[in-house]
């Protein structure tokens, strides 16, 4: 089998999470500075079979789309062009950076590596992960 692929997305960094082959355990993977996504996808799609990509789709709480939403599209854009035969689901991610940084905290992380935002967004990739898998 193939990897999946979580992307949250942020207009300066996004965190990437992937499964293992068997798409049993969502794990992060990295963060990246945004601007160098598309060279960054394309570098891992090379070494890893991935067979999805998840992007997250940050709603608010009465479900209508948030700011960044347009930023997703014009990367969705992009990315359709890049990798035409890669498939691209949409997974809400509302409240997943709270849930993100409750983890850190539980996980009894310092607060100082808890102001990381870089590990914050990888964090929430691997939740937007965890719970398609659960729902699958």
């Amino acid at each position: 089998m193939a990897r999946i692929l979580a992307i949250d997305f942020g207009t300066k960094r996004t965190g990437i999470a992937v499964t293992d082959e068997l798409q049993l355990i969502a794990s992060g993977l990295t963060t990246v500075e945004t601007p160098k996504l598309i060279p960054f996808l394309e570098s891992y799609f090379e070494k890893e079979d991935v067979n999805l990509v998840l992007v997250g789709e940050p709603l608010q709480k009465d479900g209508t789309p948030s700011d960044v939403e347009t930023e997703i599209k014009k990367f969705l854009e992009i990315f359709t062009a890049k990798f035409p035969t890669m498939p691209v689901q949409r997974v809400d991610e509302r409240f997943t950076s709270k849930m993100a940084f409750q983890t850190m905290i539980d996980s009894g992380l310092s607060k100082k590596k808890r102001r990381n935002k870089a590990l914050v967004d990888e964090i929430s990739a691997t939740i937007i992960l965890q719970e398609f898998l659960y729902t699958k």
